[in-house]
């Protein structure tokens, strides 16, 4: 049977390096959490959260579904998001994507690819909200990365519409929705400009 020893030993050497830095990492991260940010982006193996902001662990909420998506239907998504809000009171929600994202490219594409069309339905209805711009652009890659920027600029709003986050904003609660994209190509983040507060809901 295998066994992924070569997992279990990078483990043991992350975590010896990182007491090595600072002996009491673990102690104090094993005692809360207390992250201000909600990082809700695509599943891709390439776009690890707490890496591209260079933050340690403790320091961001995580969830992560195929191209980023937030629909009111999906009680995961909903779960993650009211504990974030509710409990752990963050400030930042990050909806974050990426260009070359194979599940918006999968979207577009006119073939059956089994039970995750049910899941790319959402992103092939932002394909339709704005379809006449995205048939506009010639280039196919360029068309794809549109609807990358798009999808996530779609899943902030949905997020602004959620009940919870309503609620936050009602109470006074300091809540802001970002929206942002990676470049897998040079690692670099691009904000979209798509931030939603209590004032711009």
């Amino acid at each position: 049977m295998k066994t992924l020893r070569q997992l279990f030993e990078n483990n043991r050497k992350w975590a010896e390096e990182t007491v090595q830095l600072d002996p009491h990492f673990f102690e104090q991260l094993s005692r809360q959490q207390k992250p201000e940010y909600l990082w809700i982006g695509c599943a891709d193996s390439r776009v690890p959260a707490n890496e591209i902001v260079n933050l340690p662990p403790g320091e961001v909420f995580v969830h992560r579904n195929i191209a980023n998506v937030v629909v009111h239907t999906d009680l995961n998504c909903l779960s993650v998001i009211q504990y974030a809000v509710e409990i752990l009171k963050i400030k930042h929600i990050i909806v974050c994507g990426h260009y070359g994202c194979g599940g918006v490219a999968a979207a577009m594409e006119p073939c059956n690819h089994g039970l995750i069309d049910n899941w790319l339905r959402h992103i092939r209805d932002v394909y339709r909200f704005h379809q006449q711009e995205l048939d506009a652009i010639d280039n196919l890659v360029k068309r794809r990365d549109r609807l990358c920027e798009l999808n996530v600029i779609e899943q902030v709003k949905n997020v602004s519409h959620f009940t919870v986050v309503k609620n936050a904003w009602k109470a006074k609660q300091p809540l802001h929705i970002h929206g942002w994209i990676y470049h897998l190509e040079d690692g670099l983040l691009k904000d979209l400009n798509i931030t939603k507060t209590e004032e711009t809901k």
